[in-house]
């Protein structure tokens, strides 16, 4: 399964407990893992009629999540991550499409389902699992069928309504590969989550921990300064996974740098400045940038800006696409360009999803299985990936996807509001500002602070704007389509 760098830790054979799991919460090693998995399957086979139909979780990040997310790879279960902060009408749709068997839940939102399929993933729960008598723990063949679907996830949805995308195990098991090229933590050492558990880039590193044998640790939500001690003084953490958001705010104590025994921060999840990465650089943060999605299973490429022999990659690039996985970069015609020349990014192989659930994946596909991913950029004389924009018109800030056209909707049910557009514009601290551009149907002028307020019962947080631009009028061509860069312009960044 493994190229033969990727050296897996033999837990079956350790005489100690090796951690798995920490946090403020507590310590879990592996074997804990299995009493948890052990429980975990009872629950199942007592509530469930196959361990093939997929389960559901609603909660926020918890010790509880990340132990039975873990235990749904080992027993080849699919899991449906939904997000806690969707609203009630988005939950019912993505249920309704899924047909989960169960419906795991927190405290918190435990009340957002009701029938016997909805089952309490508490503290309870908890101390339950880990008093079951693990070596009665049956699991499946250790070698499950890598096409085997280890989880369905939701799109941002920036163009029309949110996509279902089947991932499978073999794209999880190619990314682990890939990414021990750059970077595997020892056993017993950790890995920093602090991303949410509802996208792929949080699950990914229960994943691929348990793939190594290494650790996580766990966090409710970034906290600067706690990090900035973990990563400076705690040996026992060798990896992060950061957004630009996060390590902008790292970087704003002058005197941060990692211990030396870190290994490396991986950075994605939006656009990254070269003024951070190159301040990253003088201060010998190992630091790794990365280029992915969902339908890849997060990171496809990745790019170690530090090695003991220093920087050997320019700071805009995202590095090089992971082998076997391939890229090609066509113009609008679908012809495949030449070198330092934009064009599509076209992506084919293992970590690439096979398409979206029941939907016509021909408008995403070429007949020889090429995914076309929207997204704009050029590869150099060393097939170095530049990226060039993201989805059309999709805002990255602080790590989340916003669909500008939901935002937009949502200002134009304002009084007062005439028109709005709605960008992205570059941000050191959060990737991209969310910026509304609007045109007012009588002199009345909102301020930012009113606008915010008002969409906060339309709009999870990091989907308000955090700019306020009144206009004469939106600039748009002869058939009524919005000039974008005319307002990418008028606001000085294009």
């Amino acid at each position: 399964m493994f190229k033969s760098h990727l050296h897996i830790f033999d837990l079956a054979k350790s005489t100690k407990e090796v951690a798995f799991l920490s946090s403020v919460k507590g310590d879990y090693s592996y074997r804990d893992l299995d009493r948890f998995t052990g429980y975990f399957q009872e629950i199942l086979k007592e509530h469930s009629d196959s361990l093939k139909w997929p389960v559901a979780f609603l909660s926020e990040s918890s010790d509880e999540l990340v132990l039975a997310i873990a235990a749904c790879w080992r027993l080849g279960v699919p899991i449906i991550p939904l997000n806690p902060k969707s609203n009630q009408k988005q939950l019912e749709a993505q249920i309704t499409a899924l047909h989960p068997s169960l419906i795991f839940t927190d405290a918190t939102n435990k009340d957002r389902f009701t029938g016997d399929d909805v089952i309490l993933l508490d503290k309870d729960f908890l101390e339950s699992a880990l008093a079951f008598n693990y070596r009665d723990l049956e699991l499946p063949d250790e070698a499950l069928d890598e096409n085997l679907i280890f989880g369905y996830f939701f799109t941002s949805g920036t163009t029309s309504s949110p996509k279902i995308v089947p991932l499978k195990r073999r794209q999880i098991i190619s990314a682990a590969e890939s990414s021990s090229l750059n970077f595997q933590p020892d056993p017993d050492h950790y890995w920093l989550l602090c991303l949410p558990l509802n996208h792929v880039g949080g699950i990914t590193i229960i994943l691929r921990s348990l793939i190594y044998g290494s650790a996580i640790y766990r966090m409710n939500e970034f906290n600067e300064q706690l990090v900035r001690s973990f990563l400076s003084e705690d040996d026992r953490f060798q990896a992060a996974s950061l957004v630009p958001t996060m390590l902008k705010r790292l970087m704003d104590e002058s005197f941060f740098k990692t211990h030396k025994d870190f290994k490396a921060i991986l950075l994605g999840g939006g656009p990254i400045t070269e003024s951070l990465i190159r301040k990253t650089a003088e201060r010998g943060i190992p630091l790794v940038s990365s280029y992915g999605m969902t339908e890849t299973c997060a990171q496809i490429a990745a790019n170690a800006m530090l090695q003991p022999s220093g920087i050997y990659t320019p700071f805009r690039s995202v590095g090089r696409i992971f082998s076997p996985n391939e890229i090609q970069i066509r113009d609008e015609n679908g012809k495949v360009v030449g070198r330092n020349e934009s064009g599509m990014i076209w992506l084919r192989g293992p970590q690439v999803f096979d398409g979206y659930y029941e939907a016509d994946n021909t408008l995403y596909f070429d007949e020889d299985g090429w995914f076309n991913t929207g997204d704009f950029g050029h590869l150099n004389a060393f097939n170095l990936l530049f990226i060039e924009s993201r989805r059309t018109d999709l805002i990255i800030t602080g790590g989340e996807n916003v669909n500008p056209h939901e935002v937009e909707h949502a200002i134009m049910e304002l009084p007062h509001i005439k028109e709005a557009v709605v960008l992205g514009i570059p941000d050191d601290e959060w990737g991209q500002r969310i910026t509304a551009f609007v045109t007012l149907s009588n002199g009345k002028k909102p301020e930012l602070n009113e606008l915010r307020d008002a969409l906060r019962d339309t709009l999870i947080d990091y989907k308000l704007p955090r700019e306020l631009r009144i206009v004469d009028h939106i600039p748009k061509t002869t058939t009524g389509k919005v000039k974008r860069k005319q307002l990418y312009k008028l606001a000085g960044n294009f």
